[in-house]
């Protein structure tokens, strides 16, 4: 069964913008144990909400998983991983998390409870109901 994920980036960093241009990418230098473990988690075909965090602070568009966990190699020795990942599409109208926050539906999710993680899991009635907020 297909699973649901966020991924976080900084839009000055890696926008949905550039994965649409570059149609696929490695999503890679997650060096947190407990988002590395979700990337780990993640199968071909899942699917997972690009957010951009800083300035714009929203649910920007959806990507699909299409490469499982490999290692993702660190100078340091570092034990970890990284996914690969093929643009879908934009959203219509980008879900900022102000709007997420104060949606009586939308308060346990990951995004709010656990703000600092870059990538996280997303239950499929969260996921359906933040692409139909965006329009999609």
């Amino acid at each position: 069964m297909a699973q649901h994920w966020l991924l976080k980036s900084e839009p000055s960093v890696y926008s949905i913008d550039q994965l649409q241009k570059d149609k696929t990418t490695n999503w890679n230098n997650i060096r947190n144990f407990q988002a590395r473990n979700y990337l780990r988690q993640m199968k071909k075909g899942d699917q997972a909400l690009i957010y951009h965090s800083n300035d714009d602070r929203a649910v920007v568009g959806i990507a699909e998983i299409v490469r499982e966990a490999y290692p993702d190699v660190d100078a340091e020795g570092g034990d970890w991983s990284q996914v690969d990942v093929r643009y879908l599409k934009h959203f219509v109208s980008p879900v900022t998390l102000a709007a997420i926050k104060v949606h009586p539906k939308l308060q346990d999710i990951l995004l709010v409870k656990q703000s600092r993680l870059s990538t996280m899991p997303v239950t499929k009635p969260h996921f359906d109901l933040l692409c139909k907020l965006g329009g999609v």
